[in-house]
């Protein structure tokens, strides 16, 4: 009786072990399609004012809305400034403003759904309350009134983003939350007599990690198309500076002639929102996958 689970602790034992190393992510094709895609851009802003040719907002064209050309490998814009310069420079607003937005979106709704959950009833429905009567403001609308009130700025833009997506990020956290605070072994931290502080971020956080990252990519996307939306109607990033969406906008007149000026910054947010959104539906199945392998 006692000879198989020798057995077979010898045959455990004599297993060659895992072979060790990082293992690289397992993603569907689109998945690396768009992480290629997240990890370019990303390349083109931190490194992109540096690689320009010219300056930004020098004139360096014989003429507007050149097309295709050697010295200017994306034409030339309205004023005939080179538009590869003004993209790898614009670029930086776009991805650096949209990071930093979706970052305190996240990290604020998350902290206020964690401090709502584990703080009692009452203090729950006042802040759910609150976060309902905010995420019932049209977005353009409160980017509208705050930019007539304060003048458009790069902190105000920053601060609008990150206002308007705080609501949705805090319905998802607390959804999340909820569920986590029922389990066993919250009820056991809780009976052993551990803090609210530390059930909330030793006991819950953690196991929201995931889902939460997926919801940060989703806010990354919204607050591009927000900032985007809000430069096309001159309202975001001012001159002498632009974004992506700013580089559309004041470039619509060579819409007629398909100039690349206005192209190439529209093809530049569809790639940029497509490679997020590609790389977020993969995670999921990825995560799946893992599961079933454990």
């Amino acid at each position: 009786m006692t000879e198989a689970p020798l057995s077979s602790l010898g045959d455990i034992q004599a297993r060659p072990p895992r072979a060790g190393g990082p293992r690289l992510p397992q993603l569907s094709l689109s998945g690396w399609i768009g992480l290629a895609l997240v990890v370019f851009w990303t390349l083109v802003a931190v490194f992109g004012p540096f690689l320009a040719p010219y300056r930004v907002g020098a004139i360096v064209a014989d003429d507007v809305f050149e097309p295709f050309s050697a010295r200017h490998l994306l034409g030339s814009d309205y004023l005939g400034r080179d538009v590869l310069s003004r993209m790898l420079s614009g670029a930086r607003y776009t991805v650096g403003l949209a990071l930093a937005a979706a970052l305190l979106a996240s990290s604020t709704g998350a902290a206020l759904a964690l401090f709502a959950v584990v703080s009692g009833r009452w203090i729950d429905e006042l802040v759910s309350r609150l976060m309902d009567a905010m995420i019932s403001i049209p977005s353009k609308i409160f980017a509208l009134v705050m930019v007539a009130a304060f003048g458009s700025s790069i902190p105000l833009l920053l601060l609008i983003a990150a206002v308007t997506y705080v609501p949705g990020a805090y319905r998802i956290a607390r959804s999340l939350a909820v569920g986590l605070n029922q389990m066993e072994y919250v009820q056991v931290a809780r009976a052993r007599g551990e803090g609210r502080l530390y059930i909330a971020t030793a006991e819950i956080l953690p196991n929201m990690i995931n889902p939460m990252l997926a919801d940060f990519g989703l806010r990354f996307v919204f607050v591009v198309l927000l900032l985007s939306g809000m430069s096309f109607l001159g309202l975001g990033v001012q001159p002498p500076h632009a974004d992506l969406g700013s580089l559309v906008r004041e470039n619509t007149s060579g819409l007629g002639d398909g100039a690349l000026a206005i192209l190439a910054p529209a093809v530049a947010i569809a790639t940029l929102t497509i490679g997020v959104n590609l790389l977020i539906d993969s995670l999921p199945r990825r995560r799946r996958r893992s599961g079933g392998e454990a």
